[in-house]
């Protein structure tokens, strides 16, 4: 198995995952927001993930790649508030389609695959360094 094969699957999965989290926290931080520049709430985001071949001199191994950001088309949220700048003329207010506690729980997975895959890194490092004490 070529070393650096493997180095590029561990690091497809920590690009990927890092990605998610960009997108999660762009959730998060826009839960409460009622205008954007397109016109109505803000829509949740979500990512899609393919599986992408990594190909080192005959090996091929199955790294993962962010192929787009899609948007929830859960609706969204209406709430009865008159006196909110953004409520309608019967008085209701179209909130963001953001669960705090779902992004939450979303942001704990994306956590624990990224250091899955540093444990991983880690492992596969150490059973180098073994096998260069053996060569000595």
């Amino acid at each position: 198995m070529e070393i650096s094969a493997l180095f590029k699957v561990i690091a497809s999965a920590l690009e990927a995952q890092r990605k998610r989290m960009n997108v999660i926290v762009s959730n998060m931080a826009n839960a409460h927001t009622t205008r954007t520049a397109g016109g109505g709430p803000y829509r949740r985001k979500d990512v899609v993930f393919v599986p992408e071949e990594v190909v080192e001199g005959d090996e091929t191994l199955s790294g993962v790649r962010m192929l787009q950001v899609v948007e929830d088309p859960s609706p969204f949220k209406v709430i009865y508030n008159p006196g909110h700048p953004d409520a309608d003329s019967n008085g209701y207010v179209r909130l963001p389609n953001v669960d705090v506690l779902e992004e939450m729980v979303n942001m704990m997975m994306s956590l624990r695959s990224y250091e899955a895959s540093i444990s991983a890194l880690n492992t596969y490092k150490g059973m180098l360094m073994k096998t260069l004490e053996i060569g000595r």
